[in-house]
């Protein structure tokens, strides 16, 4: 699998960006794709607007640890590697009929996501129970959607290309080649949308922080992302919420106030 999405579409984090004394073995969206190409000419190959792409390869699946696939839905265009436990469950949820696959599945959760259910984006994904990486793309939107699941049971990296596209790839050798050592791989637990950034599914109120590594001559080399314990993002209360009623009901109590 290989996606690679322009720079005003992939709104890569700042961190991601390729130190200069590496800019130079980085690739462009072209480079990477004919790369990718070469080495895999049974691809098959997404073009979406301004030269983005998102490509995914079948070779020699049987010995992969995960299956993949590639679905269209309605202009959302999905790459789905592993397996969802709860696909059953979830078909029923969001009303998909028995064939429906784990891609298909999460095609449809993001358009309610999008369209019709006011949750936030950690709840959907947190009913996703399995072994998963996905990259979905809505082209009606130019909006950018990534997950991984908590364990990182699958891999995924992500990198910055030379044009400062972002490039996402289960291949860590793929990443290398089109954005140099400097990537990293894709925080287990996380999401990533064009529009909000990334955070944590696992950990909603808390950041997640991007730690640079440096190599033995003190140069930058890579960066980690990792959930920050220790600082929590401030949130609103939701007004009307059952904690919040909770809480009035609590100090009622505590003041002997009777409705």
């Amino acid at each position: 699998m290989l996606t690679a999405f322009e720079k005003a579409v992939g709104k890569p984090p700042e961190e991601l960006r390729v130190p200069s004394n590496v800019v130079e073995k980085a690739k462009t969206r072209e480079e990477i794709l004919e790369i990718f190409q070469s080495s895999c000419p049974e691809s098959t190959v997404y073009h979406l607007s301004n030269g983005s792409f998102m490509a995914l390869s079948q070779d020699n699946e049987s010995v992969q640890p995960h299956p993949r696939c590639i679905v269209v839905l309605d202009d959302v265009f999905c790459i789905f590697i592993g397996t969802l436990e709860n696909t059953s469950d979830l078909r029923r949820h969001y009303g998909l009929p028995r064939q429906a696959t784990e891609a298909m599945v999460v095609v449809e959760a993001y358009k309610v996501l999008r369209d019709r259910a006011p949750y936030p984006p950690d709840q959907v994904i947190k009913d996703l129970q399995g072994k998963f990486a996905f990259i979905l793309f809505d082209a009606r939107t130019d909006t950018l959607f990534a997950a991984r699941d908590r364990d990182g049971s699958v891999e995924l990296h992500w990198g910055m290309a030379g044009d400062g596209s972002l490039v996402c790839s289960h291949n860590l050798d793929i990443i290398i080649d089109a954005c140099g050592k400097f990537c990293s791989p894709f925080p287990p637990g996380c999401i990533f949308t064009s529009g909000s950034g990334l955070m944590s599914f696992v950990h909603p109120m808390h950041k997640v922080r991007a730690i640079r590594r440096e190599d033995d001559n003190g140069q930058v080399c890579g960066v980690t992302f990792q959930v920050d314990l220790y600082t929590r993002i401030p949130s609103i209360p939701r007004t009307g919420s059952a904690s919040n009623w909770a809480d009035i009901t609590l100090v009622k109590e505590e003041n002997n106030i009777h409705p």
